[in-house]
């Protein structure tokens, strides 16, 4: 069974709008995906199929950005804990 890996390139986002565009890029989630962190939650649990994750950027996002950072790797870490017992279990890396 291969990985599916994806890269998800935040650099110099200026709104949270585009970073939830680039999210839905790099994830390929659906249309439906209704960028926010509800949706993002829904989306990595159900719709994802992305096994492993680099995240790039998140050093060049503006000060503003500081909350939505903290809660997209709280939901990335608690994706990689709900799916660490699964035959295909979910990880990601952040770099900068």
């Amino acid at each position: 069974m291969s990985k599916k890996t994806a890269v998800l390139d935040l650099t110099d986002c200026k709104y949270l709008g585009e970073m939830h565009k680039r999210i839905k890029k790099a994830l390929d989630f659906p249309d439906y995906y209704g960028e926010n962190w509800s949706a993002f939650w829904d989306c990595i649990n159900v719709d994802c199929d992305v096994d492993f994750l680099t995240v790039k950027g998140i050093n060049t996002l503006p000060e503003e950005f500081s909350g939505a950072i903290i809660k997209f790797k709280e939901i990335l870490e608690r994706n990689k804990k709900y799916w660490a017992d699964s035959d295909q279990p979910f990880d990601y890396e952040v770099i900068n």
